[in-house]
Protein backbone atom coordinates (compact mmCIF):
# COMPACT_ATOMS: atom_id res chain seq x y z
CA UNK A 1 0.00 0.00 0.00
CA UNK A 2 1.89 3.25 -0.95
CA UNK A 3 2.35 5.61 1.71
CA UNK A 4 -0.34 8.30 1.55
CA UNK A 5 -2.83 5.45 1.26
CA UNK A 6 -1.74 3.92 4.82
CA UNK A 7 -2.22 7.69 6.42
CA UNK A 8 -5.29 8.15 4.38
CA UNK A 9 -6.90 4.52 5.86
CA UNK A 10 -4.76 5.15 9.35
CA UNK A 11 -6.74 8.95 9.98
CA UNK A 12 -9.89 7.63 8.62
CA UNK A 13 -9.46 4.50 11.35
CA UNK A 14 -8.53 6.90 13.73
CA UNK A 15 -11.61 9.98 12.77
CA UNK A 16 -13.50 6.25 13.84
CA UNK A 17 -12.42 5.83 16.55
CA UNK A 18 -12.80 9.11 18.18
CA UNK A 19 -16.51 9.14 17.63
CA UNK A 20 -16.90 5.62 19.41
CA UNK A 21 -14.24 6.95 22.09
CA UNK A 22 -15.36 6.00 26.39
CA UNK A 23 -13.95 8.18 28.89
CA UNK A 24 -13.32 6.35 32.12
CA UNK A 25 -14.34 7.96 35.31
CA UNK A 26 -11.10 8.70 37.97
CA UNK A 27 -12.63 6.93 40.62
CA UNK A 28 -13.90 3.84 38.42
CA UNK A 29 -10.43 3.83 37.25
CA UNK A 30 -8.37 4.05 40.50
CA UNK A 31 -10.69 1.31 41.62
CA UNK A 32 -9.86 -0.94 38.83
CA UNK A 33 -6.43 -0.47 38.84
CA UNK A 34 -6.43 -1.98 42.66
CA UNK A 35 -9.05 -4.80 41.87
CA UNK A 36 -5.93 -5.58 39.35
CA UNK A 37 -2.91 -5.61 41.97
CA UNK A 38 -1.63 -1.92 41.66
CA UNK A 39 -0.95 -1.01 45.09
CA UNK A 40 -2.98 1.88 46.73
CA UNK A 41 0.09 4.24 47.49
CA UNK A 42 0.39 3.82 43.57
CA UNK A 43 -2.89 5.13 42.18
CA UNK A 44 -2.43 8.51 42.69
CA UNK A 45 0.72 8.41 40.12
CA UNK A 46 -1.51 6.13 37.85
CA UNK A 47 -4.00 8.06 37.71
CA UNK A 48 -1.82 11.43 36.69
CA UNK A 49 -0.19 9.03 34.09
CA UNK A 50 -3.52 8.03 32.51
CA UNK A 51 -5.11 11.87 32.50
CA UNK A 52 -1.65 13.12 30.86
CA UNK A 53 -1.43 10.45 28.28
CA UNK A 54 -4.72 9.56 27.25
CA UNK A 55 -7.12 12.01 29.17
CA UNK A 56 -9.00 8.99 30.58
CA UNK A 57 -10.07 8.15 26.75
CA UNK A 58 -9.87 3.80 26.23
CA UNK A 59 -9.81 4.43 22.59
CA UNK A 60 -6.55 7.00 22.52
CA UNK A 61 -4.24 6.49 19.52
CA UNK A 62 -1.25 8.60 18.82
CA UNK A 63 0.35 8.14 15.11
CA UNK A 64 3.08 10.77 15.59
CA UNK A 65 6.13 9.40 16.89
CA UNK A 66 8.97 10.33 15.17
CA UNK A 67 9.74 6.67 14.63
CA UNK A 68 6.34 5.75 13.24
CA UNK A 69 5.65 3.69 15.88
CA UNK A 70 2.31 4.18 17.42
CA UNK A 71 0.38 4.79 20.99
CA UNK A 72 -2.70 3.06 22.00
CA UNK A 73 -5.44 3.34 24.42
CA UNK A 74 -5.81 4.35 28.00
CA UNK A 75 -1.94 4.25 28.70
CA UNK A 76 -0.69 5.33 25.21
CA UNK A 77 1.52 1.63 25.64
CA UNK A 78 4.17 1.47 22.06
CA UNK A 79 3.48 -0.76 19.50
CA UNK A 80 6.86 -0.57 19.03
CA UNK A 81 8.09 -2.55 22.05
CA UNK A 82 4.45 -3.56 23.98
CA UNK A 83 2.12 -4.92 21.58
CA UNK A 84 2.07 -6.48 18.28
CA UNK A 85 -0.03 -3.96 15.32
CA UNK A 86 -2.00 -5.15 12.59
CA UNK A 87 -0.41 -4.03 9.85
CA UNK A 88 2.45 -5.98 10.15
CA UNK A 89 4.97 -3.04 11.39
CA UNK A 90 7.89 -5.08 13.68
CA UNK A 91 7.36 -5.00 16.97
CA UNK A 92 9.13 -6.89 20.26
CA UNK A 93 5.55 -7.19 21.66
CA UNK A 94 6.38 -7.90 25.45
CA UNK A 95 3.07 -7.63 26.75
CA UNK A 96 2.34 -10.57 23.88
CA UNK A 97 -1.14 -8.87 22.84
CA UNK A 98 -2.74 -7.52 19.67
CA UNK A 99 -2.78 -3.66 20.47
CA UNK A 100 -6.55 -3.69 19.75
CA UNK A 101 -7.03 -5.17 22.73
CA UNK A 102 -5.49 -1.99 24.47
CA UNK A 103 -8.58 -0.10 23.25
CA UNK A 104 -10.77 -2.17 24.85
CA UNK A 105 -13.54 -0.65 26.97
CA UNK A 106 -12.65 -4.01 28.92
CA UNK A 107 -9.21 -2.42 30.30
CA UNK A 108 -8.09 -5.38 32.06
CA UNK A 109 -5.33 -5.80 29.52
CA UNK A 110 -4.12 -2.50 29.70
CA UNK A 111 -3.99 -2.81 33.31
CA UNK A 112 -1.60 -6.19 32.82
CA UNK A 113 0.81 -4.50 30.49
CA UNK A 114 1.09 -1.32 32.05
CA UNK A 115 1.83 -2.80 35.11
CA UNK A 116 4.23 -5.15 33.27
CA UNK A 117 6.10 -1.67 31.63
CA UNK A 118 6.01 -0.44 35.05
CA UNK A 119 7.57 -3.26 36.46
CA UNK A 120 10.92 -3.54 33.45
CA UNK A 121 11.30 0.41 33.36
CA UNK A 122 9.06 2.48 36.61
CA UNK A 123 6.87 5.10 35.40
CA UNK A 124 9.60 6.87 33.81
CA UNK A 125 8.58 5.11 30.35
CA UNK A 126 5.71 7.17 30.25
CA UNK A 127 6.69 11.28 28.83
CA UNK A 128 3.42 12.32 30.51
CA UNK A 129 4.35 10.95 34.07
CA UNK A 130 7.84 12.10 33.61
CA UNK A 131 6.69 16.01 32.61
CA UNK A 132 3.50 15.85 34.41
CA UNK A 133 3.57 13.85 37.39
CA UNK A 134 6.47 15.24 39.50
CA UNK A 135 4.67 16.93 42.48
CA UNK A 136 0.45 17.34 42.90
CA UNK A 137 -1.20 14.33 42.03
CA UNK A 138 -4.77 13.00 41.96
CA UNK A 139 -6.17 11.88 45.47
CA UNK A 140 -8.23 8.99 45.31
CA UNK A 141 -9.07 8.40 49.56
CA UNK A 142 -12.55 9.44 48.16
CA UNK A 143 -12.88 7.04 45.86
CA UNK A 144 -12.98 4.57 48.56
CA UNK A 145 -15.07 5.87 50.64
CA UNK A 146 -18.31 3.88 51.18
CA UNK A 147 -21.42 5.23 50.73
CA UNK A 148 -24.05 5.06 53.61
CA UNK A 149 -27.72 4.87 52.78
CA UNK A 150 -30.25 5.55 55.40
CA UNK A 151 -33.64 4.26 55.27
CA UNK A 152 -36.17 6.00 57.30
Amino acid sequence: MPKTLSILYLIIVLSTRTIQARQVNKCSLARQLYRYGVPYNELPDWLCLVEGESSFNTKAINPSNVDGSVDWGLFQINDRYWCKPSDGRPSTDLCRLPCRLLLSNDIRYSIACAKYIRQQQGFSAWVAWNNRCQGAKPKVNRCFRRKHRYFG
